[in-house]
């Protein structure tokens, strides 16, 4: 009976100690964050994670300071909440920093359960998906909280190509913290509570007198649109959470496994008689790339990535038959389409991310080039540009490029060409391949004979149309085998998912080496 007694009375103090772990950081901070729109760690990893499959990690960790009266305000699971469960019924590792205990800033205690639970995710090869809310660094633990963000981004950098990493910013996210984050494969962030920046409004005041808001130096929108640090926004965070499982769910569990196939309810033969009528006649007329893209995919179910930024490019997800993709695409609508910095940077990291985890890429062309100008010149269009020919060239998963419409000099070789390694190459009647564009070859080809003719606008408009019936076709390039075949735009669907069926068992190696040198 004694020893029944003393077995109760253990299991009470568990529970009670569990009890007051939930609370966090109390009922009065808990309310302070509903306030402010904001839910809780744990409620955020409820959203997150299948219903009851969330296993709780380090939950009486505390921190170890005694400094400055922390003896009195010791918490535990101190500012994170760390543990894995399901998404889709597949293996997740999730952290959640807790803003309710000291702002949800990062000690020795709190880094060592986030690097834990990252160990955790690199050796059973999951996914890991961090939710950020923090003040930043433990002022109080001085160098052990910097080194603390150093172990955190060591195992970023290590789990890099390894298991998909996804952040989630809802909150503050300022200083060191936010290279965490940037070292990840996906960024999240949810208008109106998220912020991220590496000097704070305060500090820029001071520096340099510039007065800026939190939200438009680091807010949602600004890193959308114009950093390209986020790569999703969303409005709320229930809607944030619930693209967080779509996203994971295109992607495999690490990069030793292929991505996972679901049942396709769109048929694999299906042609689509609009694609044939969807191209303007007008080589320069714009039109949506993403009318074409959702075509061609399974049950127009497309997920962008990067929408705001470098709109000239559109990346993202999408399934053939069942198996997902990677979509990389021009976007006629947007700057014509043109390659610049930004768009060259979006499209390599995509290509690369796709690669790093076996995910098939198709690459839809219509390129005038790159942009041109002093600005993109001095800021190094070259450099950014060849980052995305090194992706392409460097990509060893199976790689099918369809040549919608223009495809014009060092572009046409950059956008997945068979000249680096694409395995199978379409190309629409419409395709136009050149080292120019007809009216400007033709200027430079018979600047003498126009400048000549008694009717230089006639004489231009006889010889563009000849240049293009002679040069700007696919034909010529289907003749030398860099294209693979001219099709009908109405079986483009079925053409890919054939070649991706013919190529599901793809074997192709790079020279061994430590790693190339990717021109950063």
């Amino acid at each position: 009976m004694a020893v029944e007694k003393k077995i109760v009375e253990h299991l009470a103090e568990l529970q009670e100690r569990r009890a007051e772990a939930l609370k966090g950081g109390g009922e009065k901070r808990v309310q302070q964050q509903h306030a402010k729109g904001k839910l809780t760690a744990r409620e955020r990893i409820e959203l997150l994670l299948d219903p009851d499959t969330f296993e709780e990690l380090d939950t009486f960790v505390a921190a170890w300071s005694m400094d400055i009266g922390f003896e009195q305000q010791r918490y535990p699971g101190d500012a994170v909440v760390t543990g894995h469960g399901r998404v889709h019924g597949r293996l997740v590792y999730v952290f959640a920093q807790d803003f309710t205990v000291y702002g949800g800033s990062l000690s020795e205690a709190v880094a060592e359960k986030v690097c834990k639970v990252m160990d955790l995710a690199m050796k059973n090869g999951a996914p890991i998906v961090g939710l950020n809310d923090s003040g930043g660094a433990r002022i109080q633990e001085g160098v052990v909280s910097l080194a603390g963000y150093g172990d955190i981004f060591l195992r970023n950098t290590l789990a890099s190509g390894v298991i998909p990493q996804v952040s989630v910013i809802l909150g503050p996210c300022a200083g060191g913290a936010v290279y965490s984050p940037a070292l990840t494969d996906f960024v999240f962030m949810v208008q109106g509570i998220g912020q991220m920046y590496v000097t704070g409004p305060d500090v820029i005041k001071a520096a340099t007198g510039e007065t800026v808001t939190h939200e438009y130096l680091g807010g949602a929108d600004s890193h959308a649109i114009h950093s390209g640090v986020v790569h999703f926004t969303h409005s709320s965070e229930k809607e944030c959470f619930k693209e967080v499982r779509r996203l994971l769910s295109f992607l495999p569990q690490n990069n030793m496994e292929d991505p996972p196939a679901t049942p396709s309810y769109d048929d694999a033969s299906r042609t689509d008689p609009e694609l044939s009528t969807l191209i303007p006649e007008d080589p320069v007329k714009p039109y949506d790339i993403r009318d074409v893209i959702l075509r061609i995919v399974d049950r127009t179910d497309f997920l962008e990535v990067h929408r705001l930024f470098a709109q000239n490019i559109v990346v993202g997800f999408a399934r053939m038959d069942g198996h997902p993709v990677g979509i990389v695409a021009q976007q006629p609508s947007f700057l014509a389409g043109v390659l610049d910095i930004d768009a060259s940077d979006k499209g390599a990291r995509f290509v690369r991310f796709c690669d790093a985890f076996n995910i098939p890429i198709i690459t839809l062309v219509d390129v005038p080039g790159f942009l041109p100008g002093i600005d993109q010149e001095h800021r190094g269009i070259i450099r950014h540009g060849a980052k995305l020919l090194y992706a392409y060239a460097e990509a060893t998963v199976p790689k099918i490029t369809i040549l919608i419409r223009k495809a014009y000099g060092g572009a046409y070789v950059v956008m997945g060409s068979k000249h680096l390694r694409a395995d199978v190459n379409f190309a629409w009647p419409t395709a136009e391949i050149a080292v120019m564009g007809p009216e400007g070859a033709i200027e430079i080809i018979y600047r003498d004979e126009i400048a000549d003719a008694e009717d230089p606008q006639a004489l231009r408009a006889q010889l563009t149309q000849e240049y293009r019936t002679r040069f700007a076709n696919p034909y010529v390039a289907a003749g030398r085998g860099y294209v693979d075949d001219v099709i009908d735009p109405t079986t483009t669907r079925p053409r890919v998912i054939r070649a991706l069926e013919m190529l599901k068992n793809k074997r192709d190696t790079l020279p061994p080496k430590k790693h190339g040198n990717l021109p950063l």
